[in-house]
């Protein structure tokens, strides 16, 4: 059995992801609403670890160095409702090995966890639209100010509100054509 580690805040998301993961018998789960609280624990070798992008008190791709370290994982997935390239680019960099945007289905993770599918490229044919360019250089600066909203918000010339409003629509979908 794999042992799978997975930080989230949502207590919920965690206790339903842990039990869905564990039906299928092939992995012994641990979850953590903090990296602080996974790294409390004794160092030991895991296959994966399911790592939310912005947690309350902590940023998840700040934390990916101290568990890649603590946990030498096979697998360090960044699980984020807030997806773009920029912070895609900055998590595959700090050494994340992949990234999926939620909401996302156990069948994905599996496959991912299995290394079924191959990880898409960061660059795509398809041009952004528009709203996606907006997101993606929110995205950007949201990075550089440390995921700090208030010193994002006066960077873009936004009030603090504003942002958060588009911050909570999510991402723009990118449509593919087959």
């Amino acid at each position: 059995m794999q042992k799978i580690i997975v930080i989230d805040d949502d207590l919920s998301y965690l206790q339903v992801l842990q039990r869905r993961l564990q039906q299928t018998g092939a992995y012994e789960v641990a979850i953590y609403t903090s990296i602080a609280a996974a790294l409390y624990h004794p160092a030991q070798q895991v296959h994966a670890i399911l790592l939310d992008m912005m947690l309350e008190q902590e940023s998840g791709i700040a934390g990916i160095p101290a568990l890649k370290e603590h946990f030498k994982p096979t697998h360090l997935i960044m699980l984020t409702g807030y997806a773009s390239i920029a912070t895609t680019v900055e998590a595959m960099r700090r050494g994340a090995t992949d990234y999926l945007a939620k909401p996302v289905g156990l069948n994905e993770i599996l496959q991912r966890l299995q290394g079924c599918v191959e990880v898409d490229s960061v660059a795509d044919t398809q041009p952004l639209t528009p709203a996606q360019v907006e997101w993606e250089h929110i995205q950007r600066t949201l990075l550089t100010n440390d995921g700090n909203i208030s010193a994002t918000a006066k960077a873009l010339g936004l009030h603090r509100r504003t942002l958060q409003r588009k911050l909570q629509k999510h991402s723009p979908v990118r449509v593919r054509h087959s």
